[in-house]
C-alpha cells in the first residue's frame, strides 16, 4: 500500500489555475525529486500536501487513510488540521527558525509542545522537556551539528541553519519529510552540507518529497523524478529515464538546460 496517494489535486489563485490535476503516488522509503520551471506548482504542491494551502479539488491519502478530499471538504478545525500536518514535516527555503531561540530549543519546542497536549497531566513539564531535548540532541548530532546547541541562529552560518531546521522537522517523526528548495538560499559552499544531510537521510530509507534546481543532486538522490509544468505532470520515471531517456521533449530541453 502506498504511503502517499494524491489524486487530481487542483489548486487557482485569483481565478489562475496552479495546479490542473496532479496525481502521484509514494511508496514507504521513496525519494520524489520535483524538478521543472519556477513558477510552474511545485511548490504550491508541497504547501497543499502539508496544509499550508488548502487544495480546490482532488485528495490526499496517507497510510490508506483519506486525509484531505475536497469533494467532501468542510471547514476543519485548527486543531484537526495540526492533526494532520504531523505527517509531514517540512524544510523551507528560508529555514525558518525562532530567533530568540538555541539550535536546541528550536528543534526541541514542537516536540515538547506536542507531548503536553498528548501526555497531559501523565508526565511532569520538567519530565516532557528533558525529554524532548534529549531526542533533539540526538537530532543535532544527526544533522552534524552536536556541539552548536546553545548556539542562536545567527551565530550560525545559512547550511548550519538549514541543519537545524531538517533536524525540528525530524523532530515529530513524520511520515514524509518535504524539503521546498533546500539550498536556494545558501551560497554555493554551503549547499554542499546541507545535500549530504539529505542525502544520508535518503540513504537511511527515510520517505522524501523535495523541490530542487540541483540537477546533479536530484538524480543521484531520487527514487523517482518528477517533471512539472504548466500545473501538471509533464512525466515522471526513475532518474536513467528522466536523464538519459525522456519521452518528453520538453523534459529533454530542460534537463540539458
Amino acid at each position: 500500500m502506498p504511503i502517499l496517494e494524491i489524486e487530481n489535486l487542483q489548486k487557482s489563485f485569483d481565478g489562475q489555475k496552479v495546479l490542473r490535476g496532479i496525481s502521484l503516488s509514494l511508496e514507504k522509503g521513496d525519494v520524489v525529486t520535483l524538478i521543472g520551471p519556477s513558477g510552474n506548482g511545485k511548490t504550491t504542491l508541497l504547501r497543499c500536501i502539508n496544509f499550508l494551502e488548502t487544495p480546490d479539488g482532488g485528495s490526499i491519502t496517507v497510510n490508506g487513510e483519506k486525509i484531505f478530499d475536497a469533494a467532501k471538504a468542510a471547514r476543519q478545525s485548527e486543531a484537526e488540521i495540526r492533526k494532520k500536518r504531523l505527517h509531514f514535516g517540512m524544510v523551507f527555503q528560508n529555514f525558518n527558525l525562532f530567533p530568540q531561540y538555541t539550535a536546541l530549543q528550536n528543534v526541541a519546542l514542537a516536540k515538547e509542545l506536542l507531548e503536553k497536549e498528548r501526555a497531559g497531566k501523565s508526565l511532569s513539564a520538567r519530565e516532557i522537556k528533558a525529554g524532548a531535548e534529549k531526542e533533539a540532541r540526538a537530532l543535532l548530532a544527526q544533522v552534524g551539528l552536536s556541539d552548536k546547541a546553545d548556539y542562536y541562529p545567527h551565530q550560525l552560518s545559512g547550511g548550519q541553519q538549514q541543519r537545524v531546521a531538517i533536524a525540528r522537522a525530524l523532530a515529530l517523526r513524520p511520515d514524509i519529510l518535504c524539503f521546498d528548495e533546500p539550498t536556494s538560499a545558501l551560497d554555493p559552499e554551503l549547499t554542499g552540507e546541507v545535500l549530504r544531510v539529505i542525502k544520508s537521510l535518503a540513504d537511511g530509507s527515510t520517505t522524501m518529497i523535495i523541490v530542487t534546481h540541483e540537477m546533479a543532486f536530484a538524480r543521484d538522490v531520487a527514487s523517482k523524478i518528477v517533471f512539472i509544468e504548466n500545473g501538471k505532470i509533464a512525466e515522471e520515471g526513475t532518474p536513467e529515464k528522466i536523464f538519459e531517456h525522456p519521452d518528453n521533449r520538453r523534459v529533454a530541453e530542460f534537463i540539458r538546460g
